[in-house]
């Protein structure tokens, strides 16, 4: 069973705490950065980075608010990404920086992913906005809204998996994203599932009113659907 060991890296204006999985059977592997919630980095992601590792990648669940801080209420998660959310060039820097970092890891063997959960999904999205080289990258139900921050031809693979009755995004912000995707980048995938709400990834999720809804069977499909997409472009 793979091991998490604790890592501590500098990124953006933090010192930063990421969960990191070898992957099995391999000295040598792609890497995955695991994005997270606007809660911060819990016992979720790093699930998800203890199952890559179970697929042959290395992954890192990263930490983009510092210290390991967790959001204890929506009004508390809310101002910790508010940061990001409003000032994309600290957001980029940010996760740019814990790019390097990951790049610069003995285990690290040239290829480079990521994936993310809510706010986890927009920070994959935003790495690919700003140009950064790496392979591919998977958004589960992230905030797809665009700021006014320039929007860098996208090298990367990117495939987004979108409820299609996510509140927190409207189909007005999901057209104006494809059309962004049109304009920037040359390979580009979008599932939309018609029964979904946001964080239908995420068991604990049930609340109605702010339209967060765990959905097994979509929650397997996209996993799986993730799977196909690295396959293809990180092994």
């Amino acid at each position: 069973m793979s091991k998490e060991k604790l890592l501590r890296y500098n990124a953006g204006p933090h010192e930063c705490q990421g969960s990191f999985f070898q992957a099995e059977n391999s000295e040598l592997a792609p890497t995955i950065l695991v994005g997270h919630t606007w809660k911060g980095k819990s016992d979720f992601e790093i699930e998800k980075a203890r199952a890559l590792s179970k697929l042959g990648y290395n992954a890192l669940a990263i930490d983009l608010f510092g210290d390991g801080k967790l959001g204890s209420s929506t009004e508390e998660n809310q101002a910790m990404i508010e940061p990001f959310v409003s000032d994309r060039v600290l957001f980029r820097n940010t996760l740019k920086d814990t790019a390097d970092f990951a790049k610069s890891m003995d285990s690290f063997n040239g290829k480079l992913g990521m994936i993310g959960f809510c706010f986890g999904g927009l920070a994959t999205i935003e790495l690919a906005r700003s140009g950064y080289d790496f392979i591919a990258g998977v958004s589960f139900h992230g905030l797809l809204n665009d700021s006014s921050t320039k929007t860098e031809p996208i090298k990367s693979s990117l495939l987004i998996l979108h409820g299609f009755k996510d509140p927190m995004v409207p189909p007005e912000v999901v057209s104006s994203f494809q059309d962004e995707m049109n304009r920037h980048a040359s390979d580009w995938h979008f599932i939309s599932y018609g029964d979904a709400y946001h964080a239908f990834t995420n068991p604990l999720a049930n609340d109605v009113n702010l339209g967060t809804i765990y959905n097994e069977a979509v929650a397997n499909d996209a996993w799986d659907q993730m799977q196909k997409f690295f396959k293809l472009r990180m092994l």
